[in-house]
């Protein structure tokens, strides 16, 4: 077994239920594998979590622990305890335990960030979490028609036409960069952009002053996981070109290689997502020599079900972990 130190480092960027699909594939790798989370989630828990115990969203940093912890004997157990989501009480219905658990250890701890720390010891995770930043921001986004949205719950669930664009997104108070985000990307044999909704889970860690700097700055592989299907809110009606152009604006620099999904779609999923106004991501990418394309089927066969308590909207199709981790490190080691 390598140690740490001679590990080939992979660093994703994202949040939510995407980065939790690559990071799961991943830790069964030998990898130095770091997961760099946006802190701007207003939805959900997360808000009770902010608004009632004035922490940073948990959510997302407490997925990204679960993807990378033991899964084996009794960690197994822990693991499903820390996904399990509360579906009775007055107050505490909807609340998943890992979010309450790494509450009251911010209050132990006196820190939320020794919170995190300790969480991943229980868990005995593979790999390092890092929240982009410890400031309490907010997501603005500013509309083709003028109007801005002040909460990324509010972007992400849209209660106007949703097929206007986004024309700007910025953070409110300004967030300043976790500087150990910064020295993982610098240090990087590849980076992870996705995948994930792109206003609300991946451009957030693009506002930190910082890291776009970063990722101009480093010498490693940078990939980006085109989403399955489009978004109601955010991306309605993008091509893939279109998601590539949206990074290139907040990064300032050209993404090296995009994994475009080919595996097939059940005609059922398609319609449902219809009526949702989404559709699956155009592939408009045929004869652009600007990125390296690789398209390959990393879809997951099964159907998502979510919690009953659950009040969130959530994909009902994901990219498989196995699948995407094996492309990942045929990309990482140049082998496609």
């Amino acid at each position: 077994m390598k140690n740490g130190s001679s590990l080939k480092r992979v660093v994703c960027i994202g949040g939510g239920t995407g980065t939790f699909v690559v990071l799961r594939g991943l830790k069964d790798h030998p990898l130095n594998l770091k997961s760099i989370v946006a802190m701007s989630d207003s939805g959900g828990s997360n808000k009770r979590i902010r608004d009632e115990f004035g922490l940073l969203p948990t959510s997302d940093i407490r997925q990204c622990l679960v993807a990378l912890s033991d899964e084996s004997g009794g960690a197994g157990l822990m693991r499903q305890l820390f996904m399990y989501r509360f579906d009775k009480g007055k107050g505490i219905s909807g609340m998943t335990f890992g979010n309450l658990f790494m509450a009251a250890l911010a209050d132990i701890l006196g820190s939320q960030e020794e919170a995190i720390r300790a969480t991943a010891k229980v868990l005995r995770i593979k790999g390092n979490v890092l929240p982009v930043t410890l400031t309490d921001t907010n997501l603005y986004a500013v509309y083709e028609d003028g109007h801005i949205l002040t909460e990324e719950h509010l972007i992400d669930e849209p209660q106007h036409d949703g097929r206007m664009k986004i024309i700007k997104t910025y953070l409110k108070p300004a967030a300043s960069v976790n500087p150990r985000a910064v020295k993982a990307i610098l240090e990087a044999d590849m980076v992870v952009i996705g995948p994930g909704d792109l206003y609300t889970s991946l451009i957030p860690n693009l506002l930190v002053d910082g890291i776009p700097q970063a990722l101009a700055k480093t010498g490693a592989k940078v990939v980006y996981v085109l989403n399955l299907m489009t978004k109601y809110g955010q991306t309605y009606g993008f091509r893939a070109s279109d998601h590539l152009n949206v990074l290139w604006s907040y990064i300032g620099r050209t993404i090296d290689t995009v994994i475009v999904n080919t595996g097939p779609m059940a005609a059922e999923i398609v319609r449902h997502y219809k009526t949702e106004h989404e559709e699956v991501v155009r592939d408009d990418l045929n004869g652009v020599s600007s990125y390296h394309v690789v398209r390959e089927d990393v879809i997951s066969p099964q159907i998502v079900s979510r919690s009953k308590s659950d009040t969130l909207v959530r994909s009902l199709i994901r990219h498989d972990s196995d699948k995407l981790a094996e492309l990942l490190m045929k990309i990482l080691n140049n082998e496609v």
